[in-house]
């Protein structure tokens, strides 16, 4: 088959696996991934094979711009300690046991053995996301494991790099310590600018589907811009991201958000999906390749590494916790965390598509290049099953699946902006204020119960918008209305039940 006909036939079978997934109640990640082993294996199938330094940045940059935009700069002001924490001391101290354990068990070089740490070290943006979006959590929880997942990467990426200069050049210069020094911080001015950059062309394409590809470009093209002037291309993502969803709630027309959400959640899915996938077939050249008792060492090697990431995670963050609730300064404003989220943090190790795509980019002459990537895969196919599998039962049987405060907040801050609107109404008459001023006095101020008046006005809605859909489709049906006006009203009338159903009806479900 050609390359086209077996990557369409594994997004056909990825398909099928996600229906799978979603019923056994499974993140899809976990799923792919065991896929892509099986069917890697199967006699015959095809060797599909991606250019490492190119997967990198095609299935990190789109994922990690979709979530920095998402993620609100504010967070990272007020979870600072706890990110810190998480994105600096974890990755350290993970990468430097699993570098002690390169060192001992494997044999390899020390520079060999801190690139193995770092390339496993990272929990994975895409990993992350994906099995968070599958269960019930903490809110508290799912923002310090989200801002963890958007900045470890930086950290993880610039350790990777100078082990791999300091085990090419036997050391690292003055020149090299000084283009390290400057990578983070020069990634973060990066990003800002080319966001401001984005913002004078963005009026030229807005509303226009060139504007969406324009968005792919523009986020594909700053990992590039980046990784070309040696600064760090994941914190120029983030920067990007942030910096352009500061200002984007104001400047973008409503009509084009829905539609760059829409495009970006479908090509973000996309790539997740195929990436993990792939891995499988990624790593069969390399286990064929061994023989029987390299393969054993290996196996061996890749359990403890796996022990070894998990335990040292699990035993930093519940120290952490600890150190927290004796000082304030460490969780700053943050409400004071308990134990139990400290266990919940801990275990949502995942590893991903970094990891892989990581190790894969290893020069071919790297010392024990076949260990160092089979190990990679080991760690993010056994996190992903041992971790995402467990994810679920380890919240209910800790209770915190019942720590959801959104339904509150969100009907707090529903009366709030409709009193905003009938200040605004305030003075002005009319049968059009009327209108609006009745609207927006009917939204509920308190918390009401899930039968109370909302759901009952929301199911009147819902009725009669459902009426109109049927004398539309006679309409249509009888020729009455053309093609086009049958496309803008039957869009008012999406609009209109989007704007009344409930949160969990308007959510897409991933598989």
């Amino acid at each position: 088959m050609s390359f086209f006909e077996s990557l369409l036939a594994l997004v056909g079978i990825a398909v099928l696996l996600l229906q799978v997934s979603r019923r056994i109640k499974a993140p899809y990640p976990t799923m792919l991934a065991a896929a892509g082993v099986c069917l890697a294996l199967v006699p015959g199938a095809p060797n599909i094979s991606i250019e490492p330094h190119t997967a990198l940045a095609l299935f990190l940059a789109p994922a990690l711009v979709d979530a920095a935009f998402d993620f609100p700069l504010a967070d990272i002001r007020k979870l600072w300690r706890p990110l810190f924490a998480l994105v600096v001391v974890a990755v350290a101290l993970s990468a430097g046991a699993v570098a002690w354990l390169g060192v001992a068990m494997a044999g390899l070089p020390i520079a060999a053995a801190v690139a193995l740490g770092a390339i496993v070290a990272p929990p994975d943006a895409a990993a992350a996301t994906a099995v968070l979006s599958s269960v019930r959590m903490p809110r508290g929880s799912i923002a310090v494991l989200k801002g963890e997942s958007l900045l470890n990467d930086a950290s993880a990426l610039l350790l990777f790099s100078a082990a791999l200069a300091f085990q090419a050049q036997g050391g690292i210069d003055p020149a090299l310590g000084v283009k390290l020094s400057l990578a983070a911080p020069g990634g973060i001015i990066l990003g800002m600018l080319l966001a401001r950059l984005l913002r004078f062309l963005s009026p030229f394409v807005t509303g226009t589907l060139g504007g969406n590809i324009m968005e792919f470009v523009v986020a594909f093209g700053c990992w590039v811009v980046a990784e070309r002037l040696g600064v760090s291309p994941v914190l120029c993502l983030v920067a990007f991201a942030m910096t352009v969803a500061s200002t984007a709630a104001l400047r973008t027309p409503p009509r084009m958000r829905i539609h760059s959400f829409a495009v970006w959640t479908s090509a973000v899915f996309l790539l997740n999906v195929v990436a993990f996938l792939l891995m499988g077939f990624q790593a069969r050249t390399i286990v064929l390749a061994m023989d029987r008792d390299r393969l054993m060492e290996a196996a061996m090697f890749a359990s403890a590494v796996v022990a070894c990431l998990i335990v040292v995670r699990m035993v930093w963050v519940l120290v952490y916790i600890r150190l927290a609730q004796q000082f304030h300064s460490l969780r700053g404003g943050y409400p004071m965390p308990s134990l139990k989220h400290g266990v919940l943090v801990g275990w949502c190790g995942m590893r991903g598509l970094v990891t892989l795509a990581t190790a894969f980019a290893l020069p071919a002459n790297f010392p024990q290049r076949d260990l160092v990537v089979l190990t990679a895969f080991a760690v993010v196919l056994a996190t992903l099953v041992l971790q995402g599998l467990t994810l679920t039962p380890l919240i209910r049987l800790m209770g915190l699946d019942r720590e959801d405060a959104l339904g509150e907040e969100l009907v707090r801050l529903r009366a709030d902006l409709a009193g905003a609107a009938l200040r605004v109404l305030d003075g002005r008459t009319g049968e059009a204020v009327d209108h609006w001023r009745y609207r927006f006095a009917a939204v509920p101020a308190g918390f009401p119960p899930a039968t109370g008046p909302l759901e009952a006005r929301r199911a009147i809605g819902l009725k009669a918008i459902h009426g109109q859909r049927l004398r539309l489709e006679e309409l249509r049906l009888s020729g009455e209305v053309g093609a086009d006006a049958f496309l803008i009203l039957q869009e008012e009338l999406d609009f209109e039940e989007v704007s009344i159903s409930r949160e969990d009806e308007r959510q897409i479900e991933e598989s």
